[in-house]
C-alpha cells in the first residue's frame, strides 16, 4: 500500500453534489475508495455516482439522498451505505448552509438555529454514526470541512463564522476521544473557493480580481485544491495527524499584503 492508495475503503462524503465535497468524492474514488455520493436531491447525486462509476468502468460510487437537518435520514444514510459497500472508514462532513447574509444583530432566532444545526450539529450526529464501523475495525478517518471564516470575524456571515469556529473544536474534541482507537479526526479549513457557494465573487470580474489581489497566490481556489487534502488526511499519508485544522487559502490568513 502506498500513503495515498485508498484502495477498499468505503467512504461518505457528505454536500458531495457539487463542488468541494463532488471534488473530494472523484478524488477520493480515484485512489481506491469507495465513495457514497449524499445532497439532498437523490437525481444530482446519482449523476455524479453514474459518472464515478463509468469512469471507473465499475460500481465505485453510491447515490444516496439525505439532509443534514435530519438524524433518521442520516441513520438511513449509514445504514445504507453498510448495505451497499460495508462499514464506514472514510467520513468527510463537507454539507453546511447559511441561510442569511448581514449583520449579526439582524438574524432570526430560527436562521440562527439553522445555521448551529446544520453546521454543527449534523456534524456530531455523522461522527456519532461512523465511530462504531472505525472503533470496530481501530482505524478511521475523520475529515470536516470547514472554513477560514472560523479564524476571523465578519460584518456579513458572522453566524455562519461561528459555526466554522465550532467546528474546529469538535475536531479537537473528537480526536482525543477516538484517538485510543486509531481514529483520525480533523478539519480543513478553505479559503474562496470557486463552488456555487461563492459564485457571487468569482462570476464577477471585477470582485475575483478584488479577492485575488489580497491573497498571495494571486487566484481564487478551485475545489480539487481541497480534495487533495481530504486524500491526504483520508490515507496512510496523515496516519499521525488528528485534532488539527489545516487551512488552504493561497496565503489569505499568512498576513496582509502590502
Amino acid at each position: 500500500m502506498t500513503l495515498f492508495d485508498l484502495t477498499g475503503k468505503t467512504a461518505v462524503i457528505t454536500g458531495s453534489s457539487r463542488g468541494i465535497g463532488r471534488a473530494i468524492a472523484e478524488q477520493l474514488a480515484r485512489h481506491g475508495a469507495r465513495v457514497v455520493i449524499s445532497s439532498r436531491n437523490q437525481d444530482a447525486c446519482e449523476d455524479v455516482a453514474n459518472a464515478i462509476n463509468e469512469e471507473h468502468g465499475e460500481t465505485r460510487a453510491l447515490a444516496i439522498a439525505a439532509s443534514i437537518s435530519s438524524k433518521p435520514e442520516l441513520q438511513a444514510l449509514f445504514e445504507r451505505t453498510r448495505a451497499g459497500f460495508g462499514p464506514v472508514d472514510i467520513l468527510v462532513c463537507n454539507a453546511a448552509s447559511n441561510p442569511y447574509y448581514g449583520s449579526m444583530d439582524g438574524i432570526t432566532d430560527e436562521q440562527f438555529q439553522k445555521v448551529l444545526n446544520n453546521n454543527i450539529i449534523s456534524n456530531h450526529w455523522l461522527i456519532q454514526l461512523a465511530l462504531p464501523d472505525m472503533r470496530k475495525a481501530k482505524e478511521g478517518a475523520i475529515i470536516v470541512i470547514s472554513s477560514i471564516g472560523g479564524l476571523r470575524g465578519s460584518q456579513t456571515i458572522g453566524a455562519y463564522n461561528v459555526s466554522k469556529a465550532a467546528d474546529f473544536q469538535l475536531v479537537r474534541n473528537y480526536a482525543l476521544e477516538a484517538g485510543p482507537d486509531n481514529i483520525r479526526v480533523n478539519a480543513i479549513a478553505p479559503g474562496v473557493v470557486k463552488t456555487d457557494f461563492a459564485r457571487a465573487l468569482w462570476e464577477d470580474p471585477k470582485a475575483e480580481a478584488a479577492v485575488s489581489r489580497r491573497t498571495p497566490l494571486r487566484r481564487l481556489g478551485e475545489p480539487d485544491d481541497i480534495a487533495g487534502a481530504a486524500v491526504y488526511l483520508a490515507g496512510q499519508a496523515g496516519a499521525w495527524m488528528t485534532g488539527q485544522m489545516m487551512v488552504i487559502d493561497g496565503g489569505v490568513t499568512a498576513g496582509v499584503l502590502e
